[in-house]
């Protein structure tokens, strides 16, 4: 009985190689100081300001910020404002990201010169691009100056300090991180299929519309998704080449001024998590569009 009794014992494996063979072992201690990052950056900062929204400085309950701030036309129209601006500039660089991306994905004479001359607006900085382009775009810029040297207009275009000028800086500043992932997806998915397509007779338009788009599409998603974060986020484009009070008066604005010209922070970190649960929203609808499409193993998938 005793014998019987330990045998499924001793052939029953270690708790640590049941584990292991769930992914479980030593390893893992390599995610505790991201994991600790991710709490101390983020989790914390969140909680943390979605509690104080709860907590408004002149009373009338947890819910009195929200309803502020949907009660007043001039707060509510800036989550519009914001979607107008950032919506148009995330499918700009993406569909601008595309081509470049097929043109570069090869191998050619001068294609380390030309990414880095792609990624370069990076290291720029929004304030430096935005002084770019009002030296560029402004009223007595060079290119209004050059315009009007040759006749073609007799005043200076408005080209900044409106919707165009946010949006050019957005697009600048936005364009190298759709490109660098647009590429990543690119180069990922297998030469094999479009070879295959080439052998069937498809032409390069052919094998770029019916093969490649739509394994590229689920990861074109996820990065219209990025663009879209870091475009509906927009703050110091909007007051130095936009019109913060006016066709570029975002939620961010509204967010820094309740929190800190008004020392509001209740209301501002209200107003922020407003602007979280949009983007929330607009990433969920883009993922759930995203579930329907090619999810092979063949790359492209984000």
């Amino acid at each position: 009985m005793t014998a019987r009794a330990t045998a499924p014992a001793l052939a029953r494996p270690a708790l640590r190689h049941r584990l292991a063979e769930r992914g479980v072992d030593r390893t893992l201690i390599l995610l505790v100081p991201g994991a600790l990052l991710l709490v101390v950056l983020f989790c914390y900062p969140f909680l943390y300001g979605l509690q104080l929204s709860f907590q408004p400085q002149k009373g009338g309950g947890a819910l009195a910020n929200y309803r502020e701030f949907f009660s007043d036309p001039y707060l509510r129209e800036t989550i519009w404002i914001t979607l107008r601006l950032a919506v148009p500039v995330a499918l700009v660089n993406c569909l601008a990201a595309v081509p470049v991306a097929f043109r570069t994905r090869g191998a050619f004479r001068g294609r380390r010169l030309v990414t880095t001359l792609l990624v370069m607006p990076i290291t720029l900085g929004t304030v430096l691009t935005a002084e770019g382009l009002l030296g560029y775009l402004g009223p007595n810029g060079w290119l209004n100056k050059a315009l009007m040297d040759i006749g073609l207009i007799d005043q200076p275009l408005a080209l900044v300090h409106n919707y165009w000028g946010a949006f050019a800086s957005l697009i600048i500043t936005g364009f190298p991180f759709a490109y660098l992932l647009t590429l990543s997806y690119l180069t990922g998915i297998d030469p094999s299929l479009e070879q295959a397509a080439a052998t069937l007779g498809a032409n390069r338009r052919q094998r770029i519309r019916h093969v490649m788009v739509p394994l590229l599409a689920p990861g074109l998603a996820i990065t219209f998704c990025l663009s879209f974060v870091l475009a509906f986020a927009v703050f110091p484009s909007a007051q130095l080449v936009g019109d913060p009070r006016g066709s570029t008066h975002v939620i961010s604005i509204e967010a820094y001024q309740a929190a800190f010209q008004k020392f509001d922070y209740s209301l501002g970190s209200a107003i922020a998590m407003v602007m979280a649960a949009v983007m929330m929203a607009v990433v969920l609808l883009v993922l759930a569009w995203r579930s329907m499409l090619y999810r092979g193993s063949t790359g492209g998938k984000g």
